[in-house]
Parts: C-alpha cells; structure tokens; sequence
C-alpha cells in the first residue's frame, strides 16, 4: 500500500529547499483555481497504465530528464521546430515515450480550469503517480511551476550517462544542488523500466583490452545479457528490464545491485564508495526506509524551477 510522508517530516524538507524554490512552490497553490487538477491528471495516468505497463517508467524518467536541464519547467516536452532540434530529439531522449499522456492530462485539466497549470506541474503530478500506481509510495507535490520557452537537443549532454562512474555522477547531482542521498535514492527509479543493448554495451563486450566482460557482473547474468544483446546486435528495441520486477517500484533494483546484476555502469558505480555502497545496502534491506527517503529526494529534485509562462499546448511555446 502506498504511504504519506507526514505533515511534519514534509515540513522539516521543504525548509531545507533553496528559498528561492520554496518560495515559488506551495503544496495549495492550486486550491483556489483548479481544485480538480490531480484528480483529471491521475485519472489520465490510470487510463494510460491500464492500457502499457511501460508507462510508469516512461513518465518517472520523462520528469527527471526534464528536471535536469533547465529545471522542471517542461522543455522536454517540446517539439523541435524550424533550425531548432528540442531535448526531446536529442540521442538520450530518443527512447523516451508516453508524452501522450501528458497531453491527455493536460487536455483534461484546461476544460476544467484554462490557461492556469503549467505543464510542468502536471508532469510533476504524473511522475508521482507513475510511482505511486505502481506500488510504490504517494506523497503531496509542491506546485506553481512555470512552463520554459528554451528546449535544445544540444543541452542533453547534461544529464548523468549510463556509463557514468561514481565521481561524475556525484558531480552531475551537485550541481544541481542533491546531495550523494539523493543520487543514490534517485537511482532508485531504475526499479521500474528497461534498458536498451545500446546502455550497456560496454559491460558485456570490449570492456577493457584484458576482458570482455565487466568482471563485477555476476557471471550468469553476463551471459544472459550477451545472449540478448551479441556484439553486433541488429535486432530493435533488444535489451533487457532494469530489475526482475520491473512494473513494481520496490526494492528489489539495490539487492539486485548487490548481486553483480545491475544494468548500468553508473548502477554498479554506487558500490564504488563506502558511503554509496552503505546507502546501497541501507536501502536494499528496507523498502520503507527506501520509499522515505526517495520521497525526500523527489520533493527536492522537482523543486528545481526556471519557466516563466503557463503553456496552452504542452508541445509548444505559448
């Protein structure tokens, strides 16, 4: 069953958020102008989720994709348009799918209240419930994001790579102000999805001129992955889920971490440090100790801002 942060502990957060992000966001912003919104928006994620088990994963890491550039402001929702190749076209984005869901969403909310959410903060919402519609934790999402006007392909170089070791990605997370809990924590989401050959090619073949493969997988496994994805593999969309329970958000992502059967380099990264790996096993050991803290980590990632405009279509600049 899902479970709520306390009114408290929810408190204790937001005032460890930047004040400039506090001061921007309220939990009731919506209260008075659209009192529906996260009915409409749940109701639009059920819909999609009844119909693709993919979706959770699609929309939890469509959020953080947008997070990372820019702040939550939406700009991976644009469409490229004239010279201008927006993030979502660029080669890290590529993959990312169910941004019809956001349209649905969005759809629904301007009939009931027009030109007042921004899209960003229905994608906030959505990211929420992907997690909490697949067994994972609910919590209350801060709200009054704006829409940003900027998308470029070019900006997609910015977020944390698959291949990533453990100094890069500490690196990638603090300069957006998350601490090592919260890398840890975030990686956490890789519970729920799949990854394709192209992700983590270089564990499984040429890993370094003495071997082929990385020898911190677990041998087994290595070989089930080589088999779906051969060296020269031509076969689309071939890959593999990124835990054994990849439609549940649960724990299972950091024992599976701890068993050499992680997916990504940047997975296997989080072992490379006493403090990461200590996280690692915390988390491994308790779901719910898991669940709290990745709700922290979600409330603070979330409440990066940097829009400025209420969009009336998702998939372009007002």
């Amino acid at each position: 069953m899902a479970t709520i942060v306390s009114t408290l502990s929810f408190a204790l957060l937001m005032l460890s958020i930047s004040s400039a992000a506090s001061n921007a966001l309220s939990l009731n912003y919506y209260d008075e102008t659209c009192p529906q919104l996260e009915y409409a928006v749940t109701k639009a994620v059920k819909k999609a989720i009844s119909n693709d088990k993919t979706v959770p994963a699609a929309l939890l890491r469509m959020h953080f994709h947008d997070c990372f550039i820019r702040g939550c402001d939406a700009s991976v929702l644009l469409e490229s348009k004239g010279k201008n190749t927006a993030e979502k076209d660029g080669p890290p984005n590529i993959s990312l799918h169910a941004f019809y869901v956001i349209d649905n969403a969005k759809e629904a909310v301007e009939a009931l209240c027009p030109g007042v959410v921004s899209c960003a903060d229905i994608l906030a919402l959505a990211a929420r419930d992907a997690v909490s519609l697949s067994g994972g934790p609910t919590w209350e999402v801060p709200k009054g994001r704006k829409d940003g006007r900027l998308s470029k392909a070019s900006e997609t170089r910015q977020l944390p790579a698959p291949t990533f070791n453990i100094s890069q990605l500490q690196q990638n997370f603090a300069r957006r102000g998350l601490s090592v809990k919260d890398l840890v924590a975030l990686s956490g989401g890789h519970t729920l999805g799949f990854a394709h050959c192209s992700s983590f090619q270089n564990r499984i073949h040429n890993f370094n001129a003495r071997l082929d493969v990385d020898p911190s997988l677990n041998p087994t496994f290595a070989a089930r992955l080589r088999r779906v994805c051969p060296a020269h593999n031509k076969v689309k969309n071939a890959g593999s889920a990124l835990d054994s329970t990849s439609t549940t958000f649960d724990n299972a992502y950091f024992k599976l971490l701890l068993q050499g059967t992680s997916i990504f380099s940047s997975d296997q990264a989080l072992l490379t440090t006493p403090k990461t790996k200590a996280l690692v096993s915390k988390f491994a050991s308790s779901k719910g100790v898991f669940e709290k803290q990745f709700v922290k980590s979600m409330i603070k990632m979330s409440s990066i801002t940097g829009g400025q405009e209420i969009r009336l279509d998702c998939k372009v600049v007002r």
